[in-house]
């Protein structure tokens, strides 16, 4: 699943090439993948992209204050055209949810793979009217996010940490593959218990969060989004690297799975050495 970093990506690639540039067509390729109908996609044409922004992982094309705002859920991406394919994109069994066309001839699709359709577009004049955008948590990038507001989001929570980090109520941006990250660069048990953390770890995972996720959009920025996938894997220290080598302490990396995902972590620098235990047998390590 695309997360901040990878849609911050995708941000600023979409940025560089759309603003200053006119909406030709918005073509509807999936018959679930918008979600309003009042304003119409066709709002939209003739308008004037004046900015390209992020909220969590969402992403908001604003095309003079009609807003076009797209969910990549777990498979969702965005394909660029320097030239948009003369055919229409209509709805069908490939891949392609939604294309957009621009006056310029370039263009995307909104593209999801696999069967579960779980992409979703928003057309709106108010982001705020998308309920998933006003509740969300802080960005941990903003500049207003410090460590005592931080501090104050774990506080009183019985909440296993690795879940909080995931909760985009709590937390915008962040899911399972950066949350595994950040815990791992500040060696906690993904299921310590958030409002249980002493002082010393609560600061040790705000300066994590804000360095591995700073770290990954930056290396993201200015990238093409053909690669920004295959960039994200490449700089995993321990998501999706189970059996391989800890980065740091030469463990081996391991894995707890559960029904539709899995998280990884060392044992050595997160634990105390000790495995974690499968949720389906037995309790968790705290």
């Amino acid at each position: 699943m695309p997360e901040l970093p990878e849609v911050q990506g995708l941000v600023d690639f979409l940025r560089g090439r759309l603003v200053d540039d006119a909406v030709a067509a918005v073509e509807l390729a999936s018959f679930t993948v918008l979600k309003t109908f009042d304003p119409p996609p066709q709002e939209l044409h003739g308008a004037i992209v004046t900015d390209v922004a992020r909220h969590g992982k969402w992403i908001d094309v604003d095309a003079d204050g009609t807003h076009l705002v797209m969910h990549l859920a777990r498979a969702g991406w965005i394909r660029w055209y320097d030239a948009v394919p003369a055919t229409v994109a209509r709805p069908g069994k490939g891949p392609i949810a939604l294309r957009v066309r621009m006056a310029s001839g370039a263009g995307f699709d909104l593209t999801e793979a696999g069967t579960k359709k779980s992409v979703a577009a928003y057309v709106v004049r108010d982001v705020s009217s998308v309920e998933a955008i006003a509740t969300l948590g802080p960005d941990p990038l903003a500049d207003d996010f410090d460590r005592d507001a931080f501090a104050a989001l774990l506080s009183g929570r019985r909440m296993q940490i690795k879940g909080l980090l995931r909760d985009q109520s709590v937390l915008a941006g962040v899911g399972n593959a950066y949350s595994d990250e950040v815990l791992h660069v500040a060696r906690l048990s993904p299921f310590a218990i958030a409002g249980s953390l002493s002082e010393d770890d609560v600061t040790r995972l705000y300066e994590a969060l804000r360095s591995t996720l700073r770290d990954a959009a930056a290396a993201a920025s200015g990238r093409p989004a053909a690669e920004l996938k295959d960039a994200k894997r490449a700089g995993m220290r321990v998501h999706g690297r189970t059996g391989e080598a800890c980065p740091e302490c030469g463990d081996d990396v391991r894995e707890v799975s559960f029904a539709d995902r899995s998280l990884q972590y060392c044992a050595t620098c997160q634990t105390g050495g000790t495995p974690l235990a499968d949720r389906r047998t037995s309790k968790f390590l705290k």
